[in-house]
């Protein structure tokens, strides 16, 4: 996950405001439900989150529509800095997909690097899987 600012001028220069365009996977996760009243109290600046896809969340910025972009698609936010649309990208987090299984390891997945390829030799295997996903803050 990525935060980059507008290269537009920043709406929150003038006023105590500042709109945040973001995924809706990070909107969902209840993320910003605990940081955005944080960094409120803190900076006595008020957030508007707009939730939408990334590259909607990235147009909006580029357009100058959003202050702050919270997405997660490092070869178009790259894009988007290089063009001078988007400046200040910082990476803030990022996912770790973890396979836990038997000991005995039927689909034969111990030894392969990368989570496509576990993933296929669990369905050639026909193996028990059982997707959990967990959005711990």
């Amino acid at each position: 996950m990525t935060v980059l600012l507008s290269a537009a001028q920043a709406s929150f220069a003038q006023s105590r405001s500042i709109i945040l365009s973001t995924t809706t996977s990070t909107q969902d996760s209840g993320l910003l439900d605990v940081l955005i009243p944080l960094f409120e109290k803190r900076s006595g600046y008020s957030v508007k989150t707009v939730s939408v896809g990334t590259g909607q969340a990235l147009a909006l910025a580029a357009k100058g529509d959003a202050d702050v972009a919270l997405v997660h698609a490092p070869a178009l936010e790259k894009q988007y800095v290089a063009e001078g649309k988007l400046l200040n990208r910082r990476l803030v987090m990022y996912n770790d997909f973890v396979i836990i299984g038997p000991k005995d390891d039927p689909a034969k997945i111990r030894t392969l690097k990368t989570t496509e390829a576990a993933l296929k030799a669990i369905a050639q295997a026909k193996a028990n899987f059982v997707n959990h996903i967990s959005n711990t803050i």
